[in-house]
């Protein structure tokens, strides 16, 4: 197995670039960092391009099997590979899952969510609901930023994800309820039917809300009762409310 020491190798020095969205989407690939997240990858039927590992022998054979390439690293190495204060010592360039619309009937959409722990807690929640699809519009954060990838938990390799240029489009287009997240024109979420066969649901930026096309295109807007004095509920919260409601 080949031995890689320097931080200038061409591997390595790609690796660092995949850190970047422009990137990731020019060549297809994304990298994940961790004994657990790679594990889901691979587990989900994700394609490892590259395995990066200090210690081979913590690593299983099925693991190091599944991936194209194997490469052994060094401290100085992992350091340079590491998002976190302390390294696990495995990393992997994968490629990036692909997805389409078509037959989906309970589907997620994000309107420019950007917070990554919120993206992230969404995604893992949408995979408990066991929803089909998560739709991204355009300025929602990247599912393969590595916060989003840390806080889905690896959720992010189990459900279909797309990211779609008119998200307004879609929710014209798409064939059942959509359900918007609004305080005004709205209703409470306990007057919409549970266990619904297919549904859309939409939540918005965490500041400014779903825009306002979009909110004209919905079905219906809900809202959710706030009994105590907080202002509003985090987003990755409400959203988990409302499907498992609209899941029943």
């Amino acid at each position: 197995m080949e031995e890689i020491t320097s931080i200038q190798n061409a591997k390595i020095k790609n690796y660092n670039k995949l850190k970047k969205k422009k990137e990731r989407d020019k060549q297809g690939l994304a990298i994940i960092e961790g004994f657990h997240l790679i594990e889901e990858a691979v587990a989900s039927g994700i394609v490892v391009e590259q395995l990066f590992m200090m210690d081979p022998s913590r690593v299983s054979e099925d693991l190091q099997s599944a991936a194209k390439e194997c490469y052994v690293i060094n401290q100085k190495v992992a350091e340079a590979l590491s998002g976190t204060v302390t390294p696990q010592g495995i990393f992997a360039v994968i490629q990036k899952g692909t997805a389409t619309a078509e037959q989906a009937k309970q589907v997620l959409i994000l309107d420019r969510i950007q917070d990554p722990g919120n993206l992230g807690t969404l995604m893992r929640t949408a995979d408990a609901a066991g929803l089909d699809l998560v739709v991204l519009a355009k300025g929602t954060a990247d599912v393969y930023q590595e916060k989003v990838l840390r806080a889905s938990q690896g959720s992010v390799f189990h459900i279909p994800t797309i990211e779609v240029e008119d998200v307004v489009e879609y929710v014209q287009n798409f064939s059942g309820p959509v359900y918007g997240t609004a305080l005004e024109d709205a209703v409470s979420y306990h007057n919409v039917p549970s266990k619904q066969e297919s549904f859309a649901l939409v939540l918005g930026n965490e500041g400014q809300g779903m825009s306002e096309q979009l909110l004209a295109a919905t079905s219906q807007n809900v809202t959710i009762p706030i009994y105590g004095q907080a202002e509003s509920l985090n987003v990755a919260i409400a959203a988990g409310i409302l499907m498992f409601h609209l899941k029943g």
